[in-house]
């Protein structure tokens, strides 16, 4: 698994200048588990009923590093309002998580997933990947790269999917 992950990596690194956004199919989200910093197991149905933003990035990737931020602002703005962002962090060695975290106050929930397995059963392509799931569990919007832009997109969307229901 370790040498796929370096595989789907390389390929966003191509495109992680930019932002590509999609409204995806609905199709279920795949019900990964995987732990916080305080090593809890988090399943992503734990957080169905809400709206949620699974965003794969790694402490290495210059653009999950201008968009971890812009993503905990976004949270903060909305999570008063049912919405959820899990940051799955994908680097191979925690401590390089740990340092880039320590460098950055959030409040999002951080998850880890060092073997890579949560990346694939969600079919990222690049990083940072964005996944914006419906309150049943849903993916509908997906994100790959990241831009200044992406931010109102994601306001879009995200005022969408708390229309519903």
């Amino acid at each position: 698994m370790k040498r796929i992950l370096p595989i789907i990596l390389l390929c966003g690194a191509l495109t992680a200048a930019s932002d590509r956004v999609s409204a995806a199919a609905s199709k279920p989200a795949p019900d990964i588990t995987l732990h916080n910093a305080a090593g809890e197991a988090i399943h992503l149905s734990d957080v169905r009923g809400k709206v949620v933003l699974v965003d794969f990035w790694a402490s290495w990737c210059p653009p999950c590093q201008t968009s971890f931020p812009a993503l905990d602002a976004l949270y903060r703005e909305y999570r008063e309002r049912g919405v959820e962002v899990l940051a799955i962090n994908v680097d191979e060695k925690r401590r390089d998580a740990d340092a880039f975290l320590d460098r950055h106050s959030h409040a999002l929930t951080v998850l880890f997933d060092p073997k890579g397995a949560s990346p694939l059963a969600f079919g990222v392509k690049g990083m940072p990947s964005s996944f914006l799931i419906d309150r049943e569990g849903n993916i509908r919007f997906t994100h790959m790269g990241y831009s200044g832009n992406v931010d109102e997109s994601y306001r879009r969307e995200l005022a969408q999917l708390l229309s519903e229901h």
